[in-house]
């Protein structure tokens, strides 16, 4: 029998979902737990495709585990703890073409590929989604540079560390890019509080409108109802005068 689990790489817990897939079985959950932490451990900090294949008569299992996804390789790697919300404008890492070949490589054999080169272009797919610059540009400008084989001789070599003065050169470009999304970031913020201050001040002038038309009525109503006695009492007055 054939059970699919994505778990955290060596910390898998007895979860409610595992124990109703497996305790039916009558399996050793304990035991496949410890197992699939050990074969899983190599992957801590991230989620993990693991297949279970259990022999409930013989109470046997073998363990598969497979590649996490792209995406958690990816955050792995840079240290991130998730993406961009905003990956069209705010960049979260700056990546060289070597650590994605070093991804792409891991993943290939799971990939609907059948070279490394369109491994890297699903890479650079999935950096394009969580804000990754590779070699300082955007992922669409590097996969166009990929297809006309500006990165041939180090895809074909499958080269996938860089050195450490050019991860150096592209951490300080980063800090650049870091910079300048930061002031982006805080003349948006004071925009948005300006807007915010003059919707406020606009509300308020309101109310106070609102309010002044509700005295002045008050003031007219109460004028008028002072008024109606008076004429009724000078109306008997000029009656008995006549």
């Amino acid at each position: 029998m054939i059970i699919k689990l994505l778990v955290d790489g060596g910390e898998m817990k007895v979860a409610p979902a595992v124990a109703q897939k497996l305790g039916p079985l009558g399996m050793n959950i304990g035991k496949i737990v410890e197992e699939v932490n050990a074969a899983t451990q190599g992957f801590k900090g991230m989620k993990v495709p693991v297949i279970l294949n259990v022999n409930p008569k013989t109470k046997e299992f073998t363990i598969k585990v497979e590649t996490p996804p792209t995406a958690e390789l990816l955050k792995k790697e840079f240290g991130l703890e998730k993406g961009s919300g905003e990956a069209a404008k705010i960049k979260v890492a700056n990546a060289a073409i070597e650590q994605i070949i070093k991804i792409a490589k891991i993943k290939q054999e799971g990939m609907l590929v059948n070279n490394l080169k369109k491994a890297v272009k699903n890479v650079l797919g999935s950096c394009l989604s969580l804000g990754i610059l590779i070699e300082s540009q955007n992922a669409k400008l590097i996969s166009k540079r990929v297809d006309s084989g500006v990165y041939d001789n180090l895809i074909a070599k499958g080269v996938i560390k860089a050195s450490e003065e050019k991860l150096k050169k592209l951490q300080e470009e980063f800090e650049v890019v870091k910079k300048k999304q930061e002031e982006i970031l805080k003349a948006e913020e004071e925009a948005k509080a300006a807007e915010e201050a003059a919707a406020a001040a606009a509300a308020a002038a309101e109310v106070k409108e609102e309010k002044a038309v509700e005295e002045e009525a008050k003031e007219i109503k109460e004028a008028k109802e002072t008024k109606e006695p008076a004429e009724a009492k000078e109306k008997p007055r000029e009656e008995k005068k006549k």
